[in-house]
């Protein structure tokens, strides 16, 4: 059995001086890539008595930044909800987890009250393991140099890690697999992350439109700037019980009922009505079926998700569950 994570608002910890072997990093979406190197964390930690740990932010700096200078369009398209980021990253041995909030305080933090504060006073750090090119502090001005001098200093070793590519020799990233998501590619999406995309959200209240045409829905939120494309998806849900259920989901911000422009999830489930507000559930997206439309009338709506189902129904009858 994995040993249990614990999770870091802030540094110093508060409760430990355990050594650690650390890597940072946005961990967006928790890929191929990522999965390399918490797997390289996790192993040096435990060769070497140290907590396999991660440090990583909320929110993303890019996203941060970009609403600073008043250019929210420049936030990276967000992967995954930082429920999903977590469990995946504790899924893969990591002990500890530091998840620090992005802000004024820390964007404007020196390189050397980085390594101070984060490193070595917050983490006890013996082991840490970077990108090549991994930048740090204000105004990026930090660099690996810096980060070896005061490893030396300090008594931590740097080591670094090169792109990790996939099977054709592409390096996988979370710019390739926003775009996947873009595309709505959910095979290219399962290759990058090897595991099928998912969102993890709680089950809340929504108009009942879908209830009074027929099809009740799980209404659940997404992320401001979700980086799966809008439209109309076969999916299996998770959580709600003890096998996966079986779904035909639609993503975007209902044109033909609402004039909001909020973006939320509804998931139908197939022959399956069962009350799950407030519940914790994951929608595993298996198929893109088709875009986002906004119909004339409800009569035109309710005819395109009869064939919606229809197709989910015969997706899963070639398909099992």
């Amino acid at each position: 059995m994995k040993p249990s994570c614990r999770l870091y608002r802030r540094l110093p910890r508060h409760d430990s001086q355990r050594p650690s072997a650390v890597t940072i990093g946005n961990f967006d979406g928790v890929h191929l890539g990522h999965q390399a190197i918490l797997e390289r964390v996790r192993a040096h930690g435990l060769a070497h008595a140290l907590a396999p740990t991660v440090i990583t932010f909320d929110p993303h700096p890019r996203a941060f930044f970009a609403r600073r200078t008043g250019r929210p369009e420049k936030a990276p398209a967000q992967i995954s909800t930082l429920r999903d980021k977590v469990q995946e990253v504790v899924r893969h041995g990591i002990q500890q987890l530091a998840v620090l909030r992005f802000d004024e305080r820390l964007s404007s933090m020196s390189p050397e009250t980085f390594i101070e504060q984060l490193l070595v006073e917050g983490l006890n750090t013996r082991w840490l393991l970077v990108g090549e090119d991994f930048r740090y502090g204000h105004k990026r001005a930090g660099d690996i140099e810096l980060l070896r001098q005061a490893g030396s200093r300090y008594g931590f070793e740097i080591e670094t890690i090169a792109d990790v590519p996939d099977a054709a020799g592409q390096r996988i990233s979370s710019s390739n697999l926003r775009e996947a998501l873009a595309a709505g590619d959910l095979d290219r999406a399962h290759a990058l992350l090897g595991y099928p995309y998912r969102l993890t959200s709680h089950v809340g209240h929504g108009q009942k439109i879908g209830r009074n045409i027929g099809y009740p829905t799980l209404n659940q939120p997404v992320p401001e700037r979700f980086a799966l494309r809008n439209g109309v998806y076969v999916v299996k849900v998770h959580g709600l019980s003890e096998r996966p259920l079986p779904g035909v989901a639609s993503l975007g911000v209902r044109p033909t009922v609402t004039d909001t422009g909020r973006r939320v999830l509804e998931t139908h489930l197939l022959d399956c009505d069962l009350d799950a507000y407030g519940k914790l559930a994951t929608v595993e997206f298996v198929r893109f079926l088709r875009d986002e439309e906004k119909f004339p009338d409800l009569p035109t709506l309710i005819a395109a998700i009869d064939d919606d189902a229809r197709r989910a129904r015969d997706h899963f009858a070639f398909h099992e569950l």
